[in-house]
This record gives structure tokens, sequence and C-alpha cells, in this order.
């Protein structure tokens, strides 16, 4: 889709986004069981470029109540993160620290002490802009990502951060 590669490499305003976001169709739960590939699409969010710097790798779903919503590592070694642990707030109080090789290897270091094998989200149908699909609600924090199918193998996802006003996009991909 030339519009997911045009996105991908020069950004999009957070309308046209929406826009894209919203003429997709719905994805059911069923179909995102499994381990996904993330990748961020940038529309100018505080949280564009984060993940991808600090190595984030994806999200894996094994059933409905069963989610890893944050995944982060290399193919040999990949963590399931808690995500109420990670230091969020921060990371958008002071973007300029978060995006230093001091705060990145910091975060290399503690990600042991920060992972978990308990799954920390669960999966469900959700409304939201006009639609029901797939949303992954997240336990312990106030998040849902929305999904919309993009094809077979690829979806959407909108992250509804409170308190931000404007949400984050990213692409996921099913890995075999």
């Amino acid at each position: 889709m030339p519009w997911l590669e045009t996105w991908a490499a020069e950004g999009l305003t957070t309308a046209a986004a929406l826009d894209a976001f919203d003429s997709l169709p719905i994805v059911t739960p069923e179909a995102m069981i499994g381990t996904w590939r993330g990748g961020e699409l940038p529309t100018g969010h505080p949280l564009d470029g984060l993940l991808a710097f600090y190595g984030w790798r994806g999200k894996r779903f094994v059933d409905a109540e069963r989610v890893d919503p944050l995944l982060f590592g290399r193919e040999d070694e990949v963590l399931a993160l808690d995500p109420a642990r990670l230091p969020l707030g921060l990371a958008l109080a002071l973007p300029r620290i978060a995006r230093t090789d001091a705060a990145r290897g910091l975060f290399r270091l503690v990600q042991p002490l920060i992972s978990t094998r308990a799954p920390k989200a669960r999966l469900r149908s959700v409304a939201h802009r006009g639609l029901v699909s797939a949303a992954m609600i997240y336990d312990d924090l106030p998040i849902i990502d929305h999904f919309r199918q993009i094809d077979a193998d690829r979806v959407l996802g909108l992250m509804d951060l409170r308190p931000t006003p404007e949400p984050f996009f990213f692409l996921l991909t099913r890995e075999p």
C-alpha cells in the first residue's frame, strides 16, 4: 500500500493518520492471535521514534486473556516487559533525556528486572471511532490499543493513552 510506505518514510499529520485508520476494516480479536513485529508510524506524537530507539520488537497475543503488550530485544533474546514498570511519564516529560544513549544503556541493563512472564493486557472487541474492532486493554495503565486490518498479515494500531490528547500510531506485521 503506497500510503503506508509514504507514512513510514515521511510521516503524516494526526488528522491524516486518523483518516487512514478510519478507512480500514475491523479486525477480530481471534485474528490477532500470534506474535507481531512492531513498527512506528510518525505523526509528530511525543513518543514517535522512542520505542524503536529502545529496541521495541512487537506484541504477542496468546489468547484473549494472555497478552504480552511490549516485547523488546533481538531475535535470540526477546523479553516481555511489564508496561507498568516503565517510566513512560518521565519519557513524555523529559523527551531529550529519554533519547540519550545513556538512558538507552540503562534501559538495557534493567530489562531483566522489569520483564515478566505474566500477561499484562487483554484482547477485546471495543467500539472506537464508530466501529467495533479488536483492542488490547492494558491491565495497569490507562492505555487501549485499537486495531484495524490492513491485510492478512498487517494491522494498523492506534494507542489511546491518557493523558496525551492525540493518539500514537504503529504498524504490526504478523511473524511466521
